[in-house]
């Protein structure tokens, strides 16, 4: 059994996400995320999709007993959790507009709180966590949907 402490933990987590974090810039193209105008492909359905990954690797974490595996767990879930993170900002700062807000002036605080819930998420193990954000993105989701009206 390999025996990893805390601060190599650390450290190995680090790299990995250095290392997730460079490829994501470069993964980062228009084929993969929206562009400025508006081509009415945004939906809240990829943060989610991001987000229900999360959840699962929470609880294929908890369930294992191979540390190797939950390192590996560990690295995916706060790449995926930036991601649910990066499409919500794409959905807030490209799709809802002055006039959504006006209607929906809980959008600021919405969006604020999911996106703290994935920072949170990144930092956590708890599969409540990841539920809480779930929860987030379906009121926004709510929003969305009535904004498509």
């Amino acid at each position: 059994m390999l025996h990893v402490t805390s601060s190599t933990l650390f450290v190995i987590i680090k790299i990995a996400m250095k290392y997730l974090s460079s490829n994501i810039r470069i993964m980062s193209s228009p084929v993969m995320y929206h562009c400025d105008l508006p081509c009415g492909v945004y939906d809240p359905i990829q943060a989610r999709i991001e987000a229900e990954s999360v959840l699962a690797i929470m609880k294929k974490y908890h369930d294992s007993n191979d540390e190797t595996f939950k390192m590996r767990a560990l690295i995916i879930k706060e790449s995926r959790a930036h991601l649910a993170k990066e499409h919500l900002w794409t959905l807030w700062s490209d799709y809802f507009k002055p006039e959504h807000l006006k209607e929906f002036p809980q959008l600021h605080e919405l969006f604020w709180n999911a996106t703290k819930a994935c920072s949170k998420v990144k930092a956590s193990v708890d599969p409540k966590d990841a539920e809480e954000l779930l929860n987030l993105i379906d009121q926004i989701d709510e929003i969305f949907k009535k904004t498509k009206k």
